[in-house]
């Protein structure tokens, strides 16, 4: 067997022993690797590697790694396993102590404990390394840009676990130590909710022992050696970093179709409970697909509605550089509808892995005559350029401003220009970006005395607030400090200081900073301001979530420092509404948060927001937020003095619709409303309902054909009990983890959530979530798929009447739900397969014996 010679640099300590390999002798050593995969109760997979091993000079501690650039980087890995074991640490003068050693999983807490047998000659060492207490952990994630963890969650119950038990027998000898065994064992522990629940486990296994003495060495292999990083192991292999397939892919082309065909024919009337299972396969099946093969599936299956429906849905939903190619061409040749690029594009901005590849395809889209020409698309593509600049910033070492800069340039010539609805766009882009650089130039337009920008329309100043949101997660003491400035400025108008409060309160504020506004509250003469801030304070001072629970501790002291008169302000006065529902058992929650801004002189709120929050997995992440402005439609109203007069119900619905009818005086540029729409903390679409809209909208309504239709629908659709064939499947979760393991392999962690809703009328909806842990390299895959699944079909019964002229309209709907919630346990038989490394490649032996992909 031809060994790959491997170049060290040492760092060699004073009052430390190391292991010894003399110079001109090979030393031989029989190592040996198995990797157990699965549940503890239900028996494990289990993959292994034997290997002998030969050592050239070797006294010290790892440092840089130099190798031949004809060796794999996945070979690399596995000598670093190697390496990692012969690694020690030994004081001369102590017997148990610990410190931050570097290892192949980073540097983490070793506790070391050696005895010395002087009888025998020999000394049995034993370290353990604690990978939950890391200086330096190496892994990599994908999929949670769009969360934030939560460590006191971590604290009380860890969704990952692991620890790595070394055991040496070493024989003295003149200048150091000899290693004669060492035994690794290693347990990772994944669980997507509480540790009490059980969890899914890898475990490793290492045996390394001593042969020989060879009095020849080994001839290093005549290559130019190249730096290759240090102990560490590197993620520079893209196959590993591909999600754990749940399928056995055979013949691509043909299971890709054989799944399109059973999602059309088995869900046209109903939607399976196995539905997202299959739409799952589907997506990861078109990963695997070039751009070519995209072409080719949507020339046989353009023409077939539901084939292209289902097509349309899974395309963005691989997040590849070939799907985001696809829907660019499609919509630039004209083959997409505009719902069809509206839906696919938005999916493609939250699902496509944000690269250097794929921003510059954003930013080509965004310099697209066709697409600028529609005012829908071009919001989707420029809000979504800026959401791939921050899922890229969120998983990247680096986050250069370089991406950033050409809407940073667009901002100051559309502000130079007077140009409103432009700055607007291009400070929601900013806002999703959330790139610390911006904050300069969202600064000069912000509402401060004394400069130009003050004299700027309010609904710039407001979405220059609230863009600040997503550079607080990143740089909280910048953000606060401005807030905190436009918030204690008086003579502000009152919303835009309770926008400050809002942004104040997602910076994770201090107890010094929430005690100053519980003190500025105290002598605030702004009953709104104060209504809005207390009513903050008070809700998350109830919070039993621990993701921030130093702020609700403070919210807590500051209710003491603040009078409960103000708890008793009515509805004319702004509030901030916070509920949750939290299990600590399970590790997962809701909250709900509505922002009320009132305005004593308005007749409706001037604006609410209401947005969502989920807790998983030890992590938090916002799940949906509506925003909604009403100046104008105040203005419209207020001039019906009608409007205020007391009445019932249909009454006032009746003056409502007259007033709107006859609204004339209202410029033809000033909106009605607005409102935005927010999906995991980034903007995807926002709208100005203007007078042009609301005229048609009311021409429409007031027709005498609408009438006739309306009755002609209700009772063709809903009371004679015919449904839409018509199915929408979404993907809205797919995060991932790997992390290395003490062999060299990556161990992944995975967490899917599909779903499938079926027809409007007696419809059914199904919901799948699997949480995945396996191994995935190209010469070993073994995973274990926990399920949970949710069936609901509603509704049974609905009954209508529609008289929209007369302002009289009445629906009525008996839900007959029935949910399901079920989990099952599936066994699936593969061949097992075990590797050796011999010289510079990896050769692959493959054994009969099955092993088990366990699925619960």
């Amino acid at each position: 067997m031809r060994a790959v010679v491997l170049a060290l640099s040492l760092a060699l300590v004073g009052a430390t022993v190391f292991p010894e390999f003399s110079a001109g002798k090979t030393y031989v050593y029989m190592y040996e690797m198995s990797v157990i995969n699965g549940l503890p109760e239900e028996g494990l997979a289990r993959a292994k590697m034997n290997a002998i091993v030969f050592f050239f000079i070797f006294n010290g501690v790892v440092g840089k790694v130099y190798a031949p650039e004809g060796v794999s980087d996945l070979v690399l890995n596995f000598y670093r396993a190697v390496l990692n074991i012969i690694q020690l640490n030994i004081k001369k003068t102590h017997n148990v102590y610990d410190l931050q050693e570097t290892g192949i999983q980073g540097v983490c807490k070793t506790l070391y404990s050696v005895n010395e047998d002087v009888k025998a000659e020999r000394i049995h060492l034993t370290k353990t390394r604690d990978m939950n207490h890391c200086q330096e952990r190496v892994y990599r994630d994908m999929g949670l840009a769009y969360t934030e963890k939560c460590d006191k969650c971590q604290q009380e119950s860890k969704n990952l676990r692991g620890s790595t038990s070394y055991r040496y027998t070493l024989k003295p000898v003149l200048s150091g130590v000899m290693i004669l065994e060492a035994d690794v064992n290693e347990l990772i522990q994944f669980s997507p909710f509480s540790e009490s629940y059980g969890a899914a486990q890898t475990e490793t296994k290492q045996t390394f022992v001593f042969q020989e003495i060879q009095d020849s060495s080994i001839a290093p292999i005549s290559a130019e050696y190249h730096h290759r990083g240090s102990l560490k192991y590197e993620f520079t292999n893209d196959f590993e970093w591909t999600p754990l397939q749940l399928v056995n892919v055979t013949d691509e082309q043909a299971q890709t179709e054989e799944l399109l065909n059973h999602l059309v024919t088995h869900n046209a009337e109903k939607v399976t409970d196995h539905a997202p299972l299959k739409y799952l396969e589907l997506v990861e099946f078109l990963r695997l697909a070039r751009y070519e093969d995209l072409e080719a599936f949507w020339s046989k299956y353009r023409d077939t509605p539901s084939h292209r429906l289902w097509l349309l849905e899974a395309i963005p939903a691989t997040g590849t550089s070939a799907a985001l190619r696809f829907i660019k061409e499609k919509f630039t040749s004209e083959d997409l509808s505009v719902t069809e690029a509206v839906r696919t594009l938005v999916a493609a901005v939250h699902m496509v892995t944000a690269n250097p590849e794929s921003i510059k395809l954003f930013e080509t889209l965004t310099e697209d005559s066709k697409l600028n020409a529609n005012p829908v698309l071009r919001e989707i593509v420029f809000l979504g350029y800026g959401t791939m600049i921050s899922k890229y910033c969120a998983e990247s070492d680096v986050c250069p401003v370089e991406y950033i800069k050409p809407i940073q340039k667009r901002l100051s010539e559309a502000v130079s220009k007077g140009e409103t609805e432009d700055i607007i766009l291009y400070v929601k882009v900013l806002g999703n970006a959330g790139h610390p650089s911006s904050l300069k130039s969202i600064t000069k337009i912000m509402p401060i005395h004394g400069t130009a920008a003050a004299s700027l329309p309010i609904t710039v100043h407001i979405e220059a607030i609230m863009a600040l949101r997503n550079i607080a997660k990143k740089e909280p003491r910048m953000v606060q400090e401005l807030a905190l400035q436009l918030y204690m400025d008086k003579a502000l108008d009152p919303e835009l200081r309770m926008l400050s409060c809002i942004v104040l309160f997602e910076t994770n504020p201090s107890m010094a900073l929430i005690s100053t506004l519980a003190n500025a509250v105290k002598s605030e003469e702004n009953l709104q301001v104060a209504s809005f801030t207390y009513s903050h304070m008070k809700s998350l001072s109830r919070s039993a979530s621990m993701i921030h629970p130093s702020v609700a501790a403070a919210c807590n002291v500051a209710m003491k420092i603040l009078s409960p008169k103000l708890d008793r302000l009515s509805l004319r006065y702004s509030k901030a509404v916070y509920g949750e529902a939290y299990s600590s058992s399970f590790m997962l929650g809701a909250a709900a948060t509505a922002f009320y801004i009132n305005d004593a002189a308005t007749f409706l709120p001037r604006s609410v927001v209401a947005k969502t929050k989920a807790f998983f997995v030890g992590a938090a992440a916002d799940v949906l937020e509506i925003g909604v402005r009403t100046d104008g439609l105040q203005e419209t109203l207020l001039k019906n003095p009608s409007v205020l007069k007391s009445g019932d119900r249909i009454t006032k619905m009746k003056r409502v619709i007259k007033a709107l009818s006859q609204w004339r005086s209202l410029p033809n540029n000033k909106p009605l409303a607005s409102f935005y729409i927010k999906l995991f903390g980034q903007e995807i679409a926002f709208a100005n309902i203007d007078k042009p809209m609301v005229e048609q909208a009311i021409a429409l309504a007031s027709g005498p054909s609408v009438q006739a239709f309306g009755v002609k629908a209700l009772k063709t659709l809903l009371l004679s009990g015919v449904s839409f064939n018509y199915t929408m499947p979404v993907m809205y979760t797919e995060m991932r983890r790997a992390i290395p393991t003490a062999t060299g392999i990556s161990v992944q962690l995975s967490l899917f959530s599909a779903a499938v809703a079926g027809a409007v009328v007696k419809s059914n909806f199904a919901m799948d979530t699997y949480a995945v842990m396996g191994i995935n390299n190209p010469f070993y895959h073994a995973i274990i798929v926990s399920r949970a699944k949710f069936n609901s079909t509603l509704p049974s019964k609905i009954s209508a009447r529609l008289d929209i002229k007369e302002g009289d309209f009445k629906i009525e709907v008996r839900l007959g739900s029935s949910g399901v919630i079920r989990s099952s346990l599936e066994h699936d038989e593969h061949e097992t397969r075990y590797f050796t490394i011999v010289g510079n490649d990896l050769a692959m032996n493959t054994g009969n014996r099955p092993y088990d992909i366990l699925w619960g």
